[in-house]
C-alpha cells in the first residue's frame, strides 16, 4: 500500500491531535515515517469493537487494537451503564487479569476508571484465574467485574471480558445496553482515567482461601482418594493463571503426588514453548506427555491461560497417552458424578446439569438414565450461568459443560472453571483407579452401558467481505433447501434457531423453541445423527458440529466401531460442503 486511505488518514490525525499521550504519538509518526501504511489502515480502519462479551483483539496503538485507550472506553461505557442500571446502589467491581503481556497495566488503567467514576473496585493483587473472578464477584456482592483475558489466543491477543453481578458474562438484553452505553463514547475526552485509590481495595490471598474452600466442599470420593493419594499427575498451566491453585486445590483433595511442568511453570505472556497456549491442541500438552511417559503417570492435565479451560490425556489399554476430546471429557464428568451422587443417595429427583446445544448428546443420555434433568442452552458458556441463576434455589446444579474444553462442578460460579475441573478429573481419576480399572476403560464401560458417540467439528473458513456474504448464502441454502439425507441416514428434524422452530420433516408438524435466537441450524437424522451449522460470531469461519452414535456391544470393539463413525461424519461433512 503506498497511501492512506481518507478516513484512516482522518482517525490517525484525530489520534495526533487529540488527549492522547506521548508516547502513542510519536509511535504513529514512526509508523508514518517508515511508510507502514498496512499497519496502520489495520490499525485504524475500524473502532475495536466492544460485543457481547466485550472486547478481544491485538495489543498495539490505534482504534482498532488493544490499548488503555480502547479499555478506557470501554471501562466508561460499562461504568454509565452499572450508574444507570442502579441508581441507589453503592456500586462495586471486582478486576483479575491473566499471564499477558500488559495485563497489569491495562487492569490498572480499567480500575482508574471505574474508581474515577465512583465506583468501588476490588483489585486482585496478582494474576489470577477467570473463575476466581466469577466467585469474586458473587462473594463481595458486587454489581459487575472484568477480567483482562484472549482466552488461549495467540500472544499477540489481549482482551476484556464484562461480567455481570450474578458472576456471569452480561446476557441479553443486558448485552446490548452495555454495548450502546459503549458506542455512544465519541470521544476519549469523555473518559475519566484520573484513578480514585481511596476506592481501590487490592485483595488476593483471602479471597483465594474461600475460593479453594468451596472447591474443597465438592469432593466426593474422598474415602478412594486417601486410598489412591499416590496417584501419579501431571499438570501444567501452561504458563497461566493456575500454577499455584490447582496444585492447592489437588493437595486439599488429599492428591500427594503431583509432578508439575516446570519449564511451563513461569508465568509468562510470550508463551515460549508452546505455539498456541491451547489445551485444545496436542501441542500444547506435549511437554507434560513428556513428563508422563518418564515417571508412567496415570493422568495428565492442562490448562489455557486464564484457567478456565483444561485437555487431559489418559493411558488407553495398550499403556499409551491418549488425549481425550471436550465432549469425551465432559460426559465422563457428568458420568462420574451422578454416579458418585447416586452412590451416595443424593439423588431425590431434583437435581439438574446443563450442556449446549453442540455439545454430545451422551450427556442428555446418561442424565436420562441417572433420573437427572438435563437442560440444553445456546452455544457459550453464559447461557449456562444464566440458568443456573434462574433455577437457585429451585433445583440443585450438579455440573455443567461444553465441547470446548469447559466444564463446571458445584454453583459457586457462573463460568468454566478448569481449577474445579482437574480436582474432580483427578478424584473420577482416583475413583476409577480404586475400583481397579482406569478413566480410558471408565470411558469404554460408559459407551457400552448408554451407547458410542463420536463428534467433530469442522471449520470452514471464508475470508473477507465475499466470505462473510458466502457464509450468509449457505445458512440461507441450508433454510431454504435443507439436506435430505446426511451419512446415508434421511433427515427427519430440522431446527431453527433462529426462528425458534422445529420442524417434523414427515408429518410437517412445526414446534416451538425454547431458547433465545441464534443464527443456528440443526439437523436430525433418522438414525440420530446430528449436524449443527453455526457461522462464527468473532471469525470469518462457518462451523459444523457432527455428532453420531451406535450401541458398543463391548469394550473390544471399540476402535472398530469408533473407525467406522468417524467415517460416517466425514460421509457427512463433505454433503454439507458441497
Amino acid at each position: 500500500m503506498n497511501a492512506l486511505d481518507s478516513a484512516v488518514q482522518n482517525k490517525i490525525n484525530a489520534w495526533l491531535e487529540g488527549s492522547y499521550d506521548d508516547d502513542t504519538k510519536a509511535a504513529i509518526r514512526q509508523k508514518l515515517d517508515e511508510k507502514k501504511f498496512d499497519e496502520l489502515t489495520d490499525a485504524f480502519y475500524k473502532d475495536l469493537e466492544f460485543g457481547t462479551g466485550g472486547l478481544r483483539g491485538i495489543m498495539g496503538i490505534g482504534s482498532n487494537r488493544v490499548n488503555k485507550y480502547t479499555f478506557g472506553i470501554a471501562t466508561q461505557g460499562l461504568s454509565n451503564f452499572l450508574k444507570k442500571e442502579y441508581p441507589d446502589k453503592e456500586l462495586k467491581v471486582a478486576i483479575a487479569h491473566d499471564c499477558r503481556n500488559n495485563s497489569g497495566k491495562l487492569a490498572k488503567v480499567v480500575a482508574d476508571v471505574f474508581s474515577a467514576n465512583g465506583i468501588k473496585v476490588f483489585f486482585f493483587d496478582a494474576l489470577r484465574p477467570t473463575p476466581e473472578l466469577s466467585f469474586a464477584i458473587r462473594e463481595l456482592d458486587c454489581q459487575s467485574g472484568v477480567m483482562l483475558t484472549a482466552s488461549h489466543n495467540p500472544k499477540e491477543y489481549n482482551g476484556y471480558k464484562a461480567y455481570d453481578a450474578n458472576g456471569g458474562q452480561f446476557v441479553y438484553p443486558y448485552d446490548n445496553m452495555v454495548m450502546e452505553e459503549v458506542q455512544k463514547i465519541s470521544s476519549i475526552d469523555e473518559v475519566n482515567f484520573k484513578g480514585n485509590e481511596e476506592l481501590i481495595e487490592v485483595i488476593g490471598q483471602n479471597m483465594d482461601e474461600k475460593y479453594l474452600k468451596a472447591l474443597a466442599d465438592l469432593s466426593v470420593s474422598k474415602d478412594a482418594i486417601e486410598r489412591q493419594k499416590d496417584l501419579k499427575i501431571v499438570f501444567s498451566p501452561i504458563h497461566g493463571t493456575s500454577r499455584k491453585l490447582v496444585p492447592d486445590v489437588l493437595e486439599r483433595y488429599g492428591f500427594e503426588n503431583i509432578t508439575l511442568v516446570e519449564e511451563q511453570m513461569t508465568v509468562d505472556g510470550d508463551f515460549p514453548t508452546v505455539v498456541y497456549p491451547n489445551p485444545e491442541e496436542k501441542e500444547a500438552l506435549n511437554m507434560a506427555l513428556e513428563k508422563a511417559k518418564e515417571i508412567d503417570a496415570d493422568l495428565v492435565m492442562a490448562t489455557d491461560p486464564d484457567a478456565d479451560r483444561v485437555g487431559i490425556a489418559v493411558k488407553n489399554m495398550n499403556g499409551e497417552f491418549v488425549l481425550l476430546n471436550g465432549n469425551q471429557t465432559g460426559s465422563l464428568i457428568i458420568n462420574y458424578m451422578l454416579t458418585a451422587w447416586e452412590e451416595a443417595g443424593k439423588i431425590t429427583g431434583n437435581e439438574y446439569i446443563v450442556k449446549t446445544i453442540v455439545t454430545s448428546y451422551l450427556i442428555d443420555r446418561i442424565a436420562k438414565a441417572k433420573g437427572v434433568e438435563c437442560f440444553n442452552t445456546l452455544t457459550g458458556f453464559k447461557y449456562i450461568g444464566e440458568l443456573m441463576t434462574q433455577l437457585e434455589g429451585k433445583k440443585q446444579f450438579i455440573a455443567g459443560g461444553e465441547e470446548s474444553y469447559g466444564y463446571l462442578i458445584g454453583d459457586h460460579v457462573r463460568d468454566k472453571d478448569a481449577v474445579v475441573s482437574c480436582a474432580i478429573i483427578a478424584e473420577m481419576t482416583a475413583f476409577y483407579k480404586d475400583q481397579g480399572t482406569s478413566l480410558y476403560e471408565a470411558m469404554l464401560d460408559m459407551y457400552v452401558e448408554h451407547g458410542l458417540f463420536r463428534e467433530n467439528l469442522v471449520s470452514v473458513i471464508k475470508k473477507g467481505k465475499s466470505g462473510a456474504e458466502e457464509i450468509q448464502q449457505m445458512m440461507m441454502n441450508f433454510r431454504a433447501n435443507p439436506p435430505k439425507k446426511l451419512g446415508g441416514s434421511q433427515v427427519v428434524t430440522v431446527k431453527d434457531y433462529q426462528t425458534a422452530k422445529e420442524k417434523n420433516i414427515s408429518t410437517g408438524e412445526i414446534t416451538d423453541i425454547d431458547l433465545p435466537k441464534s443464527n443456528v441450524l440443526q439437523f436430525i437424522t433418522e438414525d440420530g445423527a446430528i449436524v449443527s451449522a453455526r457461522p462464527s460470531g468473532t471469525e470469518p469461519k462457518i462451523k459444523f458440529y457432527c455428532s453420531v452414535n451406535t450401541n458398543l456391544m463391548s469394550a473390544e470393539d471399540y476402535n472398530q466401531v469408533a473407525a467406522t463413525l468417524d467415517k460416517k461424519i466425514e460421509m457427512m461433512i463433505e454433503g454439507l460442503k458441497s
